[in-house]
């Protein structure tokens, strides 16, 4: 059965308190992602250990997908978590991240695991048609709660050219565009990494 277990990319958490302290949105992306991917600590471990096990940080890429309508409304692709097999103790929540964990297999044939594993998820997730720039913009890290304990998220934001994004799976109920004001009016609906992420780059 063992065998059979998703192994995921984590990081051992005294390797990044050697780096620094996250406490909730972290700007300074470089500081901790580069000696973090290129570190010889990272490995990969069987899921369930490692979703009880502070000791290790999972690695989790989280995009935002932002688009600015023709009234220069700043918006946000946004969704609520159904009931498929994602992180099942963040249901029913909303969310403007998109991605998961990295798995052994997307390091096949020599790729770039986290790069890899981001577009796999992304491809997973949504159909995106638009154009878009993309940059690193923060880490998120929240001890708070059970699964953030065992979490850190790297947030891209993919500024599209247009809203050409749809829903892949029914685990993202809901899908659209929403303006960042109303979501800032409706935190707490909103799951804590995404709360984070708004405050730090849209306050």
């Amino acid at each position: 059965m063992s065998d059979e277990e998703e192994h995921i990319l984590v990081i051992p958490e005294s390797v990044i308190a050697e780096i620094g302290t996250i406490d909730g949105f972290e700007p300074d992306v470089d500081r901790f992602l580069k000696p973090i991917l290129a570190s010889d600590q990272l490995s990969f471990q069987p899921r369930g250990a490692m979703e009880t096990d502070p000791s290790f940080k999972q690695l989790i890429p989280y995009v935002l997908l932002q688009w600015t309508d023709q009234d220069g409304v700043v918006k946000l692709f946004t969704y609520t978590r159904g009931g498929g097999s994602g992180e099942k103790r963040l249901h029913a929540r909303r969310s403007v991240g998109i991605g998961g964990h990295i798995s052994r297999e997307d390091a096949a044939g020599g790729a770039d695991p986290y790069r890899t594993g981001m577009q796999r998820e992304l491809a997973e997730e949504i159909q995106l048609g638009a154009q878009y720039e993309e940059s690193q913009v923060g880490l998120i890290y929240d001890p708070s709660n059970d699964v953030g304990k065992v979490h850190v998220g790297v947030v891209h934001l993919f500024v599209l050219a247009g809203p050409e994004v749809s829903s892949n799976e029914a685990d993202l109920a809901d899908g659209g565009f929403v303006a960042v004001e109303q979501l800032k009016t409706e935190s707490d609906t909103l799951e804590t990494w995404t709360q984070l992420a708004i405050t730090a780059l849209y306050s």
